[in-house]
């Protein structure tokens, strides 16, 4: 017997991690992660592949401890993507409409959105997300255009590029580890969406995501996204600097940081050391975490330093009224929150996925650690309602029987599917000869294109480059 369930699988691939997650959305519209598996990432650096071979291991590995946990074989997953290639660009576009007296679409947002995708791009580049910002209508800025009548309807957006070949590494990977991508989503944007309130973004907020590889940050504004980066260091260097400073293994570099080190030099007493066993039978080494800190904090001084620049070059440095949030494994790192607030002057606090998880999961899912693959899982769901696949009951089909997830098939640039057709076909009660997927789908698409452009004149649209 068959039943539905709000399903949706996600991986996080970072530079020192691979997270795949599966979660349920339940009828309170909150998350309960039902199987999370952790990966070692030894493929990928500064949220770019460098060995495909590497990083499918790592996804197949945390896929299996996921489905073993959840006893659900997925088929299908959302995936995050960063990497210091990423870039974001503000854009606009207009359309004049013929009829002042009828109301503004979905339709015609959609379609002011979809012609950004027409942007003069460098070789080599595409894009990855186009975000409305605003919306105008009339001149009338910051309303919601749908229902709303008006001559010229004009948007601003936020476009996320990023580099060709690193995207097609990214999805090779995952479909090496035999699984098939829905879609790739800015991994910032997935953190903002676990870590940030709906009163913060509208207050303004700065969210920062520091990883292994990369720190990213992302920025809101009255309840829209404003700004996107993703700065090439994390806490992988800080790593580094104490494996050269003191000639460690990098095991033991990475356990002396998160263990004992901090951020805030002046916090910690000169008195106090900590050993380190020496290299294959070696004398241990005895160590100041006063002057550890002091090394985590001369490299964190430098990313928040960058942040901050991206951050006043962003235009929104003095609306941030919740100040910044800070969130990924980095955060954890002791008094971080005093030393950003100190180098920044904002107000600071550690983003956790909560919010948007039933109170009664598992303890350790409850970390900035696992922001980014809660939001994939959170963004993924929207993502699936926004194309209208999601039914009353749920977004994927699993068989008691063999306990699989069966994702909705994707559809083409139209918004249709085959499994779509299908049922229409089978509506109308025709023979398997006589069903032609092909007419059904031309019919709905003349239909769409014959509306249009009664409503839309090419020569009336423009984008401001």
């Amino acid at each position: 017997m068959n039943k539905m369930n709000n399903i949706i699988a996600a991986i996080d691939i970072g530079t020192t991690k691979i997270v795949a997650v599966i979660g349920k959305k339940e009828a309170d519209g909150k998350f309960r992660v039902l199987g999370i598996g952790k990966a070692k990432s030894s493929g990928v650096k500064r949220g770019n592949v460098l060995n495909i071979e590497e990083t499918v291991d790592g996804i197949k590995t945390a896929i299996k401890i996921a489905e073993l946990q959840s006893n659900i074989n997925i088929k299908e997953v959302f995936v995050g993507i960063a990497g210091q290639n990423i870039k974001c660009i503000g854009n606009s576009g207009y359309i004049n409409r013929p009829n002042f007296e009828q109301e503004i679409t979905q339709e015609e947002i959609d379609l002011l959105e979809n012609d950004q995708y027409r942007i003069a791009l460098e070789p080599g580049e595409e894009i990855i997300h186009v975000l409305p910002k605003s919306f105008s209508v009339d001149n009338e800025s910051g309303v919601k255009p749908i229902g709303i009548c008006g001559n010229r309807l004009e948007g601003q957006f936020h476009v996320i590029i990023g580099k060709s070949m690193n995207i097609k590494n990214l999805k090779r990977c995952v479909e090496k580890a035999g699984i098939k991508l829905i879609s790739l989503f800015l991994e910032p944007i997935a953190s903002a969406k676990a870590s940030l309130t709906e009163d913060e973004k509208e207050a303004g907020v700065a969210m920062i995501d520091i990883g292994g590889g990369t720190s990213d940050l992302a920025i809101y504004y009255e309840g829209s996204i404003c700004h996107t980066a993703v700065v090439p260091f994390g806490g992988n260097v800080l790593t580094n600097d104490i494996k050269q400073a003191y000639n460690l293994l990098e095991k033991d570099a990475e356990e002396l940081k998160v263990k004992h080190g901090a951020a805030l030099a002046e916090t910690i007493s000169n008195e106090e050391v900590v050993s380190v066993p020496g290299i294959s039978g070696r004398s241990a080494k005895e160590i100041s975490k006063k002057d550890l800190s002091r090394i985590i904090q001369a490299r964190m001084d430098e990313i928040i330093g960058i942040i901050e620049f991206q951050i006043k070059n962003s235009g929104y440095a003095d609306k941030l009224g919740a100040g910044i949030v800070l969130t990924g494994g980095g955060s954890l790192l002791k008094s971080l929150p005093q030393f950003v607030s100190f180098k920044t002057g904002y107000e600071i606090r550690i983003g956790n996925p909560i919010l948007y998880l039933n109170s009664d999961i598992q303890e350790n899912v409850n970390s900035p650690i696992f922001s980014t693959s809660v939001g994939l899982i959170i963004v993924g769901d929207e993502f699936l309602n926004k194309l209208g696949k999601k039914t009353e009951t749920g977004l994927f089909e699993i068989q008691e029987e063999e306990k699989v997830v069966k994702a909705i098939s994707k559809p083409d640039e139209f918004g249709f599917s085959d499994e779509l057709e299908k049922k229409e076909a089978k509506k109308k009660k025709l023979p398997k000869e006589q069903i032609t997927y092909k007419e059904i789908r031309e019919s709905k698409v003349n239909k769409i294109l014959s509306s249009l452009s009664k409503l839309f004149d090419d020569s009336d649209t423009k984008i401001n480059e």
